[in-house]
């Protein structure tokens, strides 16, 4: 999902990596379904307060756009972006090669398609936030409820990310990643997005975006890093990296930013969940998809102009990438709520909405085994006899082995949330 790369440190022997992603999925899973007893129990047993008025459950109809979107973009991380540059190798030629660049991500300023996977998700993850409070509300949760299970919510994936990508079961300190993980991010960011939409009015929304994002370029701009100096923005000499330097210490690794980035983290899961309250609202689906590429318009705009005096860095989060990033969210969003949701058309999404409907689980499973081990079992001793084809048949061979496990999930109706 981000730039926290395959590449970088490694984990453990495949032959530990079956048992370990399938224990910790169950284990999740099974925490989160008793957890979810208990909440039912608890607002069961709480009584209406006297003279409270009945008031008619909120628009929470699950939008299949949201599971469709949420599976497109994991696709290219699950096996999609694999089966292209295998696809690569087969076609050799040069203007297919420049299209694969967008596939990989820009060293340091830029923007490929590829660096836009992260961010959508965290999008993708906002928009569910009002779906979300609105049906637990419409239980009888109250707010501190809500609060507790996002702050739960975030500590299992923050977990979950020094599993995946901080080297948490190699048990060896000197090789530890406690921030090195697209999960912390998605923690940091939804944890932050979560008590806005709690306690800040709607209406305030928006403005509680722009001033998390001014006071991040305003920190990184105007505060001097010692010896370097202010608005440096280079990978070494950035506040936000030597923030996480002196907070980390020889546990920093990589030149992703964290601490000082939770602002911008917080303001990508705060753009959508501004879509998510645009999708429940009363209006006409076609005002909805509107207004979804108006704000899409607004922040893309506002993300260009900045960006020529705080340029685009994803590995920063700068405040330029978070506008750009998010205004490209809300008209994929609002395509795919067209098509899927207002049209109809669902049938080609399908696929999509098979990995959508357990992204949490197939990222932590893709990033600590490689299912490769598991298609080769069937295309394996295919591979030395079909030349350039190999790497395509290999990379398809593994996400073919990823996707009817979800699909049998999805048969099952096994859908592991956090």
């Amino acid at each position: 999902m981000g730039r926290c790369r395959r590449g970088g440190p490694t984990c453990f022997s495949p032959d530990i990596y079956p048992v370990i992603c399938m224990s910790f999925i169950r284990l999740i899973s099974v925490i989160h379904m008793e957890s979810m007893k208990a909440t039912e129990v608890e607002t069961e047993r709480r009584e209406p307060a006297s003279g409270a008025v009945p008031t008619s459950p909120p628009r929470t109809e699950r939008l299949v756009s949201l599971d469709a979107l949420r599976g497109f973009d994991m696709f290219w991380i699950t096996g999609g972006t694999a089966i292209l540059l295998g696809l690569g190798k087969v076609i050799q030629r040069p203007f297919f090669d420049k299209f694969l660049e967008q596939f990989d991500h820009v060293p340091w300023q830029g923007l490929h398609f590829y660096d836009l996977i992260w961010p959508l998700f965290m999008f993708i993850m906002g928009a569910a936030i009002p779906l979300g409070v609105a049906k637990r509300r419409a239980r009888g949760e109250s707010d501190r409820t809500l609060l507790l299970h996002a702050v739960w919510r975030a500590i299992v994936m923050f977990c979950l990310g020094t599993i995946t990508q901080g080297n948490l079961l190699l048990f060896d300190w000197s090789r530890f990643r406690p921030c090195y993980s697209v999960l912390h991010g998605l923690a940091a960011g939804y944890l932050v997005a979560s008590i806005v939409a709690l306690k800040v009015k709607p209406k305030w929304h928006a403005a509680t975006i722009a001033a998390l994002l001014l006071v991040y370029w305003a920190l990184v701009m105007l505060i001097p890093v010692p010896g370097v100096g202010a608005g440096v923005l280079t990978p070494q000499g950035n506040l936000p990296t030597y923030v996480d330097q002196l907070v980390l210490g020889h546990l920093h690794y990589g030149e992703n930013t964290w601490f000082l980035s939770y602002l911008g983290f917080g303001a990508s899961v705060l753009l959508g969940v501004l879509a998510g309250q645009m999708l429940i609202s009363d209006r006409t689906p076609m005002s909805k998809i509107y207004r979804l590429l108006t704000a899409g318009s607004v922040s893309l705009v506002g993300g260009l102009l900045w960006s020529l005096s705080f340029p685009v860095i994803k590995l920063m989060w700068t405040s330029s990438y978070v506008l750009i990033s998010g205004g490209l969210s809300f008209m994929a969003l609002a395509l795919f709520y067209w098509i899927i949701d207002v049209l109809g058309y669902k049938k080609w999404a399908f696929g999509f909405i098979v990995i959508g409907m357990n992204s949490i689980a197939v990222y932590v499973a893709t990033e600590i085994f490689d299912f490769r081990h598991v298609g080769n079992i069937f295309v394996g001793h295919l591979l030395p006899l079909i030349g350039r084809w190999a790497a395509l048949v290999e990379a398809s061979g593994a996400f073919a082995v990823v996707w009817l496990i979800l699909y049998w999930m999805y048969r099952k109706k096994e859908f592991i949330r956090i």
